[in-house]
């Protein structure tokens, strides 16, 4: 029996320890709802697979995120006995997308379900006492800043202030809870309430949120379904979702992909209301025409989810890229402000974003947001080596933004200090022989080394390339980069790196270095902040287990699983902010991409072999196919992408007519 997508998400990937930071919780698509336990001990999602004592189950999670995590508002806990000290035992558990069940040794069952911004509860008790203690107070690392609400007789409703992560800001969320088969409910101290059962072995809870007001999230509870329809309604979601790609090949090979894939799917979250309203980070309310997302954590997720959202699901990435440009009218910063909409992160790089979705034919109101913008560059920071070439970027996607407006002198003057990314280069990069190279955090660095931030010039490889020494020296410095295992994919700074052999003649090497990362045993040094060679990883990177990831690597709402999917398509993006994508060979025998257009691209290995990862020759709708790059356009065209394989490098595919990204002063 073939199985959906959904069917083939391992929803417990990556949930024990520092190994993704992930959650089995019960979510739905791009929702800021999402319901799972909380165990003890737990990781930064409140979750570690292998625990077996439980707290309660909570309703946010951000998924993969530093800082320790953030979220887990609004505990729920079952009791058999109130006031008991009891303990919650794990005997059994199962999830699934969009539904999750756990089975206790005191007889105890607990199930949930969710649907946008909308869950449901259902607790099932072997005796005939029956509570739920909800403690409105709760969130993770004690993050909870106040709350207000009040119980109208079987309902309680609020909001509840919540530090964002890394407690840089705070967002709000209104919720709207209502139970089932209870007889009365109490309210003994502040923020906590005690919910009793009646003559039925159950007790219900539906429960909506709003990022607006407390009717917005009513009208969530009047409207949704019951346990069951909730259960199907998110399966169908799921399937809808995670089938716009359909891939065929090892079934093992399925299910990862399909999991990681789910993992790229669960934020920004949606959170304007049907009629379009939605609160602004200065906390007003605001209506738009779009769909508002929010929940950040950009300066990780536009090197992979991003692209990968823009490619699987095009008229989102619009909204998402205008959520992110209507920031600015209300004062975005790099981080929270203290009146976020929902949980976040950070936003460094918005403007690499916009220029991404402009490129990509999406209409943005960047007259607008001109000024902001503007100040936003004048505080871009270059007081270390990794600043100043990521202070570079933002620049070079500035200027772009600003040519495109029609200011052709600041669009000349950004792009002119962006290629003062050379001096900053040379003074700190050129010299691979000091003994600080391979040090986590040298001369101030943030989360990487030398070597590993020395390649972060991706909208200038033909200057990189100059600057190293010429493209054979280049290639050379990669060899020793890559043989000497100081690429780090615990981390994001040097993620685009195994595929800069694609701007060289020797192409396939980056063919079998994204294999060899995506399955295959590796040698990985660095975790966290350790000094290189201590304690080295020896083995697959991406696992279906749940100690799925490297030690310390977290999943970054989405990043790192991204850059699997994208890879296991045959793709991945040049320069985000470019509208151009590099071909490697994909892990399946066929990848079809369906878009609601109508149109589909079908990406099919000809002489497939589980084995063979090197691209000996491809051809596009029938046509030879020199280069080993495509258009954003060309692949949203849809067609027939055939691509050969064998066990051996092809040294003439791909070797002509290469992608380099370049600066051109003169000329732009």
């Amino acid at each position: 029996m073939v199985k959906s997508p959904s069917e083939q998400v391992n929803v417990f990937l990556g949930t024990s320890g520092d190994h993704g930071q992930m959650s089995p919780a019960a979510a739905f698509p791009f929702s800021m709802i999402s319901i799972g336990p909380v165990t003890h001990p737990g990781t930064h999602t409140g979750y570690d697979y292998y625990a077996k004592e439980f707290l309660g189950f909570v309703h946010t999670h951000i998924e993969g995120v530093g800082c320790r995590g953030g979220g887990g508002n609004i505990l729920v806990k079952p009791l058999t006995k109130e006031g008991a000290d009891e303990k919650l035992l794990k005997k059994k558990e199962s999830a699934k997308p969009g539904y999750y069940q756990v089975a206790f040794e005191n007889g105890l069952m607990a199930e949930m379900a969710t649907d946008h911004n909308y869950g449901v509860h259902q607790y099932h008790f072997p005796t005939s006492e029956k509570v739920l203690k909800v403690d409105l107070a709760y969130a993770f690392l004690n993050r909870f800043v106040e709350a207000e609400h009040a119980l109208f007789g079987n309902t309680i409703k609020g909001w509840v202030d919540t530090k964002t992560v890394c407690d840089s800001g705070k967002y709000r969320l209104y919720f709207y809870m209502e139970f089932d088969h209870i007889s009365s409910i109490s309210n003994p101290e502040n923020n906590t309430y005690i919910i009793y059962g009646a003559d039925k072995p159950t007790i219900g809870l539906r429960i909506g949120f709003s990022s607006v007001n407390v009717e917005y999230a009513k009208a969530r509870v009047a409207n949704g379904g019951s346990l069951s329809e909730t259960i199907e309604k998110s399966k169908s979601q799921w399937d809808a979702y995670l089938g716009h790609v359909k891939v065929e090949g090892e079934p093992e090979r399925e299910s990862l992909f399909y999991s990681l894939l789910y993992r790229g799917l669960q934020s920004p979250y949606l959170v304007s209301e049907p009629d379009g309203s939605y609160r602004a980070i200065d906390g007003t309310i605001q209506k738009s025409d779009d769909s508002i997302y929010h929940g950040w954590a950009i300066w990780d997720n536009y090197r992979e989810q991003m692209p990968l959202l823009s490619l699987l699901f095009p008229q989102k990435y619009g909204d998402v890229a205008r959520s992110i440009a209507n920031l600015y009218p209300y004062g975005k910063t790099d981080w929270s402000t203290q009146h976020e909409p929902s949980n976040s992160v950070r936003t460094e790089h918005a403007q690499v974003v916009l220029l991404d979705a402009l490129e990509k034919g999406h209409l943005l109101p960047l007259e607008k947001i001109k000024d902001s913008l503007i100040n936003e560059i004048a505080r871009l920071d270059f007081g270390s080596p990794d600043k100043a070439l990521e202070a570079s970027y933002d620049l070079w996607a500035s200027s772009k933004l600003m040519m495109s407006i029609g200011d052709t002198v600041l669009a000349k003057t950004y792009l002119k200090k962006a290629m003062e990314y050379q001096s900053y280069w040379q003074k700190d990069f050129a010299d691979m022989g000091w003994p600080d190279v391979d040090h986590m955090g040298a001369r101030g660095l943030y989360q990487g080394t030398l070597w590993q931030y020395r390649w972060f010039v991706p909208f200038d490889i033909e200057g990189l390339q100059k600057l190293a020494g010429g493209e054979r020296t280049f290639r050379k410095q990669l060899d020793q980069f890559f043989d000497e295992n100081n690429y780090n994919h615990a981390n994001q700074p040097d993620l685009q790196v195994p595929g800069l052999y694609n701007a060289t003649k020797e192409p396939w090497k980056s063919q079998k270095l994204y294999r060899n990362l995506m399955l295959d045993s590796v040698v990985q040094f660095y975790f966290n902040n350790n000094s290189k060679g201590v304690d080295p990883y020896i083995g697959r990177i991406y696992n279906n287990r749940p100690r799925a990831y490297l030690k310390t690597m977290d999943d970054d709402m989405g990043t790192m699983s991204s850059w699997f999917v994208l890879r296991a398509m045959g793709l991945s993006a040049v320069n985000v902010g470019e509208p151009v994508y590099y071909l490697t060979a994909p892990i399946f025998k066929e990848v079809v991409l369906n878009w609601p257009s109508s149109k589909s691209l079908k990406i099919e290995v000809s002489n497939y072999h589980k084995d063979h990862f090197y691209i000996k020759s491809a051809h596009l709708n029938g046509n030879p196919l020199g280069r080993n790059w495509l258009t954003h356009q060309e692949l949203m065209q849809g067609g027939e992408l055939t691509m050969e394989t064998d066990s051996v490098p092809n040294p003439k595919w791909g070797t002509s007519n290469q992608y380099l990204t370049h600066v051109n002063i003169e000329k732009d």
